[in-house]
């Protein structure tokens, strides 16, 4: 089934109860119950909603996971993947991630005793030199955030599963559509859905899909426990969202591509991050890993003054947090939505544009 028929009719097909073609939004707290513990299947939202199961199912479908889960934003859910692990359990990071990943393990469960070490993961020497005896996993993103290095994840997940650590993959940037990291060796795949999946700049949401049956019930009990879901609203929006994933990702690759050969043909651009510039150093393991190069672009316009002089001129970009969107979007990553990684070059000069 082409990945286009399976966004349109994947996970749950509609309402058998009433035969209505769309999920209908289950606005509901609780479940009538025949008996103690009978009960059809629901018996409280937190822990089950036929909304968010609809989207749960759609997103272990979409990734080729067993099972999905559905998260009041992506942190909640990064952060409840983090929570299936102990203190005193170690993770190999990528070294160019999202800015709220890096400030979740530095700023808050370091304090709960988990230690993470920040690498780039396509180097496989350091890859391997960074794995403790007490390491559970590796982390990574591809391509990573804000400056599009390329990992390959089979190349990952051989390394960390001869060690017994399990993969974990940000596929936010290449969404399933794309990308779909399961099958090549992640154990764990994870979205922030406020971006591409919605596409609209109207929820915020996190996804996740498992390879692993074991997984899966472990992570339910986790998101049941600490409550990190998604509402029945939010849920059919994000559906919504996702049935056109495929047309928008096509579209926004081919001016993507667009913009980025040219920016790349200016003299006054330092330098232009895009996997799919036959250039870029990770474009040939992006080729062989994903059926696409995505919709974003970090460039370097050389200095912190001109970055400005940019935004200031642009017309149908807006300066904004956030990507994915049907609106085009750009921001400075290291002033913006990376503001909390501590970096030499603080008053980097380098854009982002979606």
């Amino acid at each position: 089934m082409r990945m286009k028929t399976k966004l349109i009719h994947g996970g749950v097909d509609g309402d058998p109860l009433t035969g209505a073609v769309s999920v209908p939004i289950y606005q509901v707290s609780t479940y009538k119950q025949e008996a103690v513990g009978k009960h059809k299947g629901y018996e409280y939202s937190r822990t089950g909603n036929p909304t968010r199961n609809a989207v749960e199912q759609y997103i272990a479908d979409i990734e080729g996971g067993v099972r999905g889960f559905a998260f009041a934003s992506g942190m909640a859910a990064i952060s409840t993947i983090i929570m299936l692990f102990d203190k005193g359990d170690h993770f190999v990071v990528g070294d160019d991630v999202y800015g709220g990943t890096y400030r979740v393990l530095t700023k808050v469960f370091n304090r709960l005793g988990i230690e993470a070490t920040f690498v780039n993961p396509g180097n496989e020497e350091a890859l391997k030199a960074a794995i403790q005896p007490n390491t559970k996993a590796v982390m990574l993103e591809t391509p990573s955030n804000p400056l599009l290095k390329v990992t390959d994840i089979e190349a990952v997940a051989r390394v960390a599963h001869d060690k017994g650590l399990l993969v974990i993959v940000d596929n936010t940037f290449m969404t399933p559509y794309w990308q779909n990291p399961l099958d090549l060796g992640a154990d764990i795949v994870f979205h922030s859905a406020t971006k591409y999946l919605g596409g609209h700049s109207d929820v915020v949401a996190g996804l996740v899909a498992v390879k692993d049956e074991s997984l899966g019930e472990r992570l339910h009990f986790v998101q049941n426990s600490v409550g990190a879901v998604l509402g029945p609203q939010d849920s059919w929006i994000l559906l919504r969202g996702m049935k056109t994933l495929g047309v928008r990702m096509e579209e926004h690759e081919a001016n993507t591509m667009r913009i980025a050969k040219w920016l790349s043909e200016r003299e006054d651009i330092k330098n232009v991050f895009y996997p799919g510039l036959p250039a870029h150093p990770g474009h040939e393991i992006a080729a062989k890993q994903a059926r696409g190069f995505g919709g974003m672009i970090s460039f370097d316009v050389g200095s912190l003054e001109r970055a400005n002089e940019v935004l200031s001129r642009v017309k149908l970009f807006t300066l904004a947090e956030s990507l994915g969107a049907v609106e085009s979007l750009i921001s400075v990553p290291a002033q913006m939505t990376h503001a909390s990684i501590l970096r030499k070059d603080a008053q980097s000069s380098e854009l982002q544009t979606d």
